[in-house]
């Protein structure tokens, strides 16, 4: 648990560290932004595979049903949980009109709280995967080694930065003072240390969660791509430029979790 929730801050970290750019900058260019939106879709998705779907297949061969049957089952689950979650809390995405915010009142909320709302759902699966990897570890897994874990909260940093800027230069183009969307932006990543210790207590203890905790995880951060992050990457017009660099971060996040894993 400890490890889980050291390795969070560390992504944690990260997020501050995108949202500290607005200290040197008011505005970012879209094109850089789309970019990094898009190898931040490519990591997550890597990671979802290779650091969790798998494992919990592998973990899954005893399994009376299949050992399809865990990831398939958490992995719907985790998609429909944080569905559910979009559709109750007020949130609103990065670079989109306050009359589109969604959950239950949006309209009573600030702009600011709702950007970070949005990005705090975001980052609940990125802890609760971290977390429940180093549960896995705790529980003896091979198939959830340390290195593997360690590349995965790695992977995971790496995609936050951009995640950092998105919440914190779109409050410094309005007119929000440097040091406000500074704090605003790195709040958001907040919940990852928290979500890790939740989901590593979760799984330590209970052996038999673990396929379908991490399936969970892995459904719960697709849902999250194809839901946010590929949708942001592509507002600008820079399609092809966000498309290439999600297979980058893709192929990036494979290679680390392949070679290091």
């Amino acid at each position: 648990m400890i490890q889980a929730f050291i390795a969070t801050l560390f992504t944690w970290g990260m997020t501050a560290l995108g949202a500290s750019l607005v200290f040197a900058t008011k505005t970012i260019n879209k094109r850089l932004l789309d970019s990094m939106l898009g190898f931040a879709g490519g990591v997550m998705i890597a990671a979802s595979f290779w650091s969790l779907l798998a494992p919990a297949i592998e973990m899954s061969e005893d399994n009376s049903i299949g050992n399809w049957f865990p990831a398939a089952f958490g992995f719907l689950l985790g998609g429909i949980f944080l569905w559910g979650i979009d559709k109750i809390l007020p949130h609103l995405h990065p670079n989109t009109p306050i009359s589109e915010a969604e959950g239950f009142y949006p309209k009573e909320r600030k702009r600011s709280t709702l950007l970070v709302l949005a990005i705090t759902l975001h980052n609940i699966p990125e802890g609760l995967a971290v977390g429940i990897t180093f549960g896995a570890l705790a529980n003896g897994g091979t198939e959830a080694s340390l290195v593997g874990a360690l590349t995965l909260a790695l992977g995971i940093g790496i995609q936050n930065f951009p995640e950092g800027v998105a919440v914190s230069m779109p409050l410094r183009a309005e007119g929000m003072s440097r040091r406000k969307s500074f704090f605003y932006g790195q709040f958001s990543g907040m919940v990852e240390p928290i979500a890790a210790v939740i989901g590593a207590l979760a799984v330590a203890f209970v052996e038999p969660l673990l396929p379908y905790a991490l399936s969970f995880a892995a459904g719960a951060m697709i849902f999250v791509v194809a839901e946010e992050v590929i949708p942001s990457s592509q507002q600008h017009g820079n399609k092809d430029l966000a498309s290439m660099s999600l297979m980058v971060g893709f192929v990036l996040m494979m290679i680390l979790d392949v070679a290091l894993g």
